[in-house]
């Protein structure tokens, strides 16, 4: 039922994605990127959801473009999984602690696009990624699903333990506002009668 299938192809990129909410973490995911293999893996695991991606980009240049479609395919993909949003809960949240690193995950399925992240990285690169793409994951994907998302660092000095907090918190707290809600079923969470 809360499913999608969205696909993207620029001059840029191409992204090829299939999404179910009421899944179990399974995830079947390539990209030109290692890393963000990873991290999408651990979204997924945490999140509850079943994904398949398969994206492919100009990462001879850098990999920004291909994490910053892969957030506004996965936000499009949430967004039409979501639906009205009758019977959710709206809101999540999750601090989340990966070894030294304390994160905390914030949001609300409003329908209003806000990203408010407060991560100062501690290294610029793990491996070959820049750190700095995960700020412009999430950028893509609040646009395209109108989400307000909070996210800030409270402790941590290793870049990977960091954003690997960042995605798993983040997971945890979709997978919290996108649940459902006894006090809301077949209701709209808010007094507008509108998300």
């Amino acid at each position: 039922m809360r499913r999608a299938e969205v696909e993207r192809v620029t001059g840029e990129t191409s992204v090829r994605l299939t999404l179910d909410l009421d899944g179990r973490g399974r995830h079947d995911v390539l990209t030109d990127c290692g890393f963000l293999d990873h991290m999408m893996e651990l979204l997924c695991c945490h999140g509850r959801f079943d994904l398949t991606l398969r994206a492919t980009g100009d990462v001879r240049v850098d990999f920004h473009h291909l994490v910053e479609d892969v957030g506004i395919v996965l936000g499009t993909a949430l967004d039409r999984a979501l639906g009205d949003r009758r019977g959710i809960r709206r809101y999540g949240q999750r601090f989340l602690p990966m070894d030294e690193a304390l994160v905390l995950v914030a949001l609300d399925v409003s329908g209003r696009s806000c990203l408010c992240f407060e991560v100062p990285m501690p290294q610029a690169r793990v491996g070959s990624f820049d750190t700095e793409l995960v700020r412009e994951f999430f950028e893509g994907l609040v646009r395209t699903l109108g989400l307000t998302l909070h996210i800030r660092l409270l402790s941590g000095t290793n870049a990977h333990h960091v954003i690997e907090a960042i995605f798993k918190g983040f997971g945890r707290a979709l997978a919290e506002a996108a649940g459902p809600e006894p006090g809301f079923a077949g209701e709209v969470p808010s007094s507008k009668g509108v998300l």
